[in-house]
């Protein structure tokens, strides 16, 4: 995900998980194969749990059909320096690569670069923290639609009436300022919810944990929480408060989602949706699609991948022996799944056994 947003999370998971590079890397070992695509992953840094995640989803598809027959993958990490990725994606436009998919460092710092490969007709497609260059193509979610889908979820089992805190992200941020105009947007137009604190949780677990723990106090009954990030965080401290968990519209984090299965007493009435890791999945499909002339040259934008105390279902959008940290929205779920991919796919970065991997772009 973008850098702000997760900031804070442990270098040390990205250590302990397996298949995972964990610092700048300038060497890939892609397997040379006859009449196959080369499809790089270029990524800015690696030092959190979503980053993980979503390099070891984008490994898993590449050792699946269709990509194990048809595409050579390779990962590049820069170490968040602009400078270095830069240089991997100029050694890339070197080598002749025919795709490049790219999580940026910075949106504008990569334009020139980006245009080196779009002159040489290789297909960009970058995702999460998207390039602005316009020759490239982009595979992102709507931010706006995040804030509004959590709202609209709050206001209807609230019957539009009731006192709902806000907790937002990192302040200043394009997702920040996104995810919170979509949620005003929907409270502003149900005039029978009131707003009684909005304050920012960082998009982090302890922080927002923190910080509800110290709102709580002067604040009145409390019907509903829109929470941009940190969800657990938010519920443990309604908990240690000895205060009712209200109706919560929360974050992909499993620890949200433990509470909204009961896993985690007490089940939650909520709704879970994030920025899915798999977004890197999405866009080596684009990419390879747009070189074999499958699909027209054009970006997307996926829905959030979307689960509520009714829906969330243990092994598949929820997962009791991992982390709560981890994000569990690397795989999408229902009948109009984007994608579904197994635990294995995001926390070891090896391939499903024996599925192919079918890819919706929209």
């Amino acid at each position: 995900m973008m850098l702000p947003r997760y900031a804070k999370a442990l270098l040390a998971l990205a250590l302990l998980l397996p298949g995972t590079v964990a610092c700048s890397s300038e060497k890939a070992t892609p397997q040379e194969s006859k009449g196959k695509l080369k499809i790089a992953l270029s990524n800015s840094f690696i030092g959190n749990g979503w980053r993980v995640e979503m390099e070891n989803v984008f490994k898993a598809a590449c050792a699946m059909p269709p990509y194990k027959d048809q595409v050579d993958c390779s990962v590049f990490n820069a170490g968040n320096d602009v400078a270095t990725q830069s240089r991997q994606i100029s050694n890339l436009i070197a080598q002749g690569v025919d795709g490049i998919v790219i999580n940026a460092a910075s949106t504008s710092g990569l334009n020139g670069v980006v245009q080196q490969a779009c002159d040489r007709k290789i297909v960009v497609v970058s995702f999460d923290n998207t390039v602005d260059n316009k020759c490239g193509l982009t595979v992102n979610t709507d931010q706006v639609k995040f804030g509004e889908q959590l709202a609209q979820f709050i206001v209807d089992q609230l019957k539009g009436q009731g006192n709902v805190v806000m907790v937002t992200g990192v302040a200043g941020t394009g997702a920040d300022n996104d995810r919170n105009a979509g949620a005003k947007k929907v409270f502003d137009a149900n005039p029978g919810i009131k707003v009684v604190a909005t304050y920012s949780g960082s998009w982090d677990s302890a922080t927002a944990q923190r910080q509800t723990a110290a709102q709580l106090p002067s604040l009145p009954k409390v019907d509903g929480v829109w929470v941009s990030g940190g969800t657990d965080g938010v519920i443990k401290a309604f908990l240690e408060a000895n205060r009712p968990v209200p109706v919560v519209g929360g974050e992909a984090e499993n620890g949200f989602r433990k509470y909204l299965a009961g896993v985690t007493p007490p089940k939650v009435n909520g709704m879970s949706i994030g920025q899915p890791p798999f977004l890197s999945v999405i866009s080596l499909e684009l990419a390879r699609a747009v070189i074999k002339g499958e699909h027209p040259k054009t970006s997307v934008t996926i829905p959030f991948p979307m689960v509520t105390s009714e829906t969330v279902k243990v092994g598949e959008t929820v997962f009791p022996d991992l982390p709560d940290s981890f994000f569990a929205d690397f795989t999408d779920s229902g009948p109009n799944a984007t994608v579904v991919l197994c635990q294995e796919a995001a926390t070891d970065g090896t391939p499903c056994p024996g599925k192919t991997l079918a890819v919706k772009l929209g």
